[in-house]
């Protein structure tokens, strides 16, 4: 859930804690992106809503919802490292996200509790110039720290195959999670974005003033194909990045992640092409034409 107000996520957090009481949804947790980000890299999040930590609010939030397992901020903002310190304590996972830490502020923040980047590369500095010299930036950080993990938008647009190539030969299949930050318009054939100052563009949500992405149209097929036959990494390696270490990073592995007796019976098959043409949830076969 992007940066929203503060009644908005209780709602959410109450519906998900609902829903997670039913193990046939397949919901397994709520993932609060924000509202703890620095403002100049807010991108498509909503600035009203952009705050710093509060530990008031999300000490509230952690120990009323359950369904809370991920919640990022950035980490040079005063109050961040204690926020990541309290969500390590709990149990929850805290991202580093929309932010401009420098390599040192990213070091502090994973020795404080910070342990996933979200949608790396994306709404964050990299190495850049002032004046006259070079500042290593958000997305060196991450790289120097061996055990960082890193979640990517690998649809290609979000972030080109060369730089998802360099990703997965610096941080390894074990370190590296898919994730299609899908919006609603990825389940339907509408151009209609989920917020009026969005527009669907080149194959992804956009401000309507295209200054920044705003969100995904992709779905997990779409990543794969990217993966392996653009950025030319091997099928091995990317079935594992959309399964594996994602479920091994959210500590879901004893259900989720691979196939073996016991775990939940969740499979995507795909054709030579990569193409999609089933998908088994919890055992069952879901209809890919509903809805469409």
């Amino acid at each position: 859930m992007a940066s929203s107000t503060v009644e908005s996520m209780h709602r959410a957090a109450k519906v998900c804690d609902e829903l997670m009481a039913d193990p046939r949804t397949g919901i397994l947790g709520l993932h609060f992106e924000g509202p703890y980000f620095a403002p100049k890299m807010a991108g498509g999040q909503i600035p009203e809503n952009i705050h710093l930590p509060d530990p008031a609010e999300y000490h509230e939030f952690v120990e009323k919802y359950p369904s809370i397992r991920r919640w990022d901020a950035s980490p040079e903002l005063p109050g961040a490292l204690e926020f990541a310190s309290y969500m390590s304590s709990k149990g929850v996972i805290a991202g580093l996200a929309h932010t401009a830490a420098t390599a040192k502020e990213v070091e502090d923040g994973y020795n404080a509790g910070f342990s996933l980047a979200t949608h790396f590369f994306n709404a964050m500095t990299t190495s850049h110039k002032v004046g006259p010299y070079k500042h290593e930036g958000t997305v060196e950080g991450v790289l120097l720290i061996d055990d960082f993990d890193v979640e990517v938008i690998a649809d290609g647009i979000h972030v080109p195959a060369p730089m998802l190539k360099l990703l997965h030969k610096i941080k390894g299949t074990g370190h590296v999670c898919l994730v299609t930050d899908a919006q609603a318009c990825s389940a339907s054939n509408t151009d209609k974005a989920f917020d009026p100052r969005v527009v669907i563009y080149n194959g992804v949500c956009m401000l309507a003033d295209h200054s920044a992405i705003a969100g995904s149209c992709a779905t997990m097929d779409r990543l794969i194909r990217t993966y392996v036959q653009e950025a030319g990494v091997p099928l091995s390696d990317v079935a594992r990045m959309a399964s594996e270490t994602p479920a091994r990073v959210m500590g879901i592995f004893d259900r989720k992640g691979s196939l073996a007796p016991g775990k939940d019976a969740d499979m995507m098959i795909m054709d030579k092409d990569l193409n999609l043409t089933h998908v088994v949830m919890m055992g069952e076969e879901v209809d890919l034409t509903a809805g469409a």
